[in-house]
């Protein structure tokens, strides 16, 4: 299936790891033109690079900053449209901020979880939809989590930020409907790739007691990749979707109950 996405220009906000690389490779697969985006700018080159020398220099364009903040996400914003082309279709993919389970959630871990996973999305959506309209539309995507669809034991500011992002969602959804602009949410199940929480976990001194929690909670029994976010990304951020508006996919191996 042809996805249309040929030489559209995709902003992502987070794409040098994990689900954020996954749906960059995926939509460079698909032939779109994606500006890459990263706190971190060693790690940001490192991933432009690499997918340069796959796909093509003319296929990729970078920005490093802190895209939390309503500043940097404008520059960056407005330097992919003068320097790579209309923004047709953007990422939501900021997120995860360390804090412990329970209640002992400190002010400071808390705004910094709202910062990264709800405040980062929301600031996005209002600087890239307006100018996706004006391009004449397209579609708008928010990564979540299954944990902001229910109680799964992950820490309480991970949870409400990402059932607040999925509201937020559907909300933005019903306030871009005359902007041509579509706006959806992933919600991955659990996603694995280097260097994370569950790579550590699946291969550390605990690795069979997560391995048996996995087959008994996840009915494909495994874990996901960010290609499979990947895919599933490039196919809402599509016109063959075009009829998927305000919906929130978990992407979980059939995990949410």
């Amino acid at each position: 299936m042809d996805f249309g996405l040929t030489d559209k220009v995709i902003f992502i906000a987070g794409a040098s790891r994990g689900i954020g690389y996954g749906i960059a490779e995926s939509l460079l697969g698909e032939g779109a033109k994606v500006a890459l985006t990263a706190r971190g700018a060693e790690a940001l080159s490192e991933t432009k690079a690499e997918f340069a020398g796959r796909f093509g220099k003319d296929k990729v364009w970078s920005f490093a900053g802190d895209l939390t903040q309503t500043a940097p996400i404008e520059a960056a914003l407005a330097a992919c449209e003068a320097e790579f082309g209309p923004i047709t279709g953007a990422v939501a993919n900021v997120g995860l901020s360390p804090s412990p389970l329970g209640l002992e959630v400190s002010d400071e871990e808390w705004q910094a979880g709202l910062d990264q996973n709800l405040n980062s999305a929301f600031r996005l959506a209002r600087g890239a939809i307006p100018r996706m309209a004006k391009n004449g539309g397209g579609s708008f995507l928010f990564i979540s989590s299954i944990a902001g669809l229910g109680a799964l034991g992950t820490p309480l500011d991970y949870g409400a930020t990402k059932a607040a992002v999925n509201h937020l969602s559907t909300s933005v959804a019903r306030f871009a409907f005359d902007t041509k602009v579509r706006v959806n949410t992933i919600a991955p199940g659990n996603i694995i790739f280097p260097g994370n929480n569950w790579e550590k976990q699946s291969t550390g001194p605990r690795a069979d007691s997560w391995w048996r929690w996995i087959k008994r909670e996840v009915p494909m029994k495994r874990f996901g990749t960010p290609q499979e976010i990947g895919d599933t990304a490039a196919f809402l951020l599509s016109e063959r979707a075009s009829f998927i508006n305000g919906a929130v996919l978990a992407v979980d191996g059939g995990q949410t109950r």
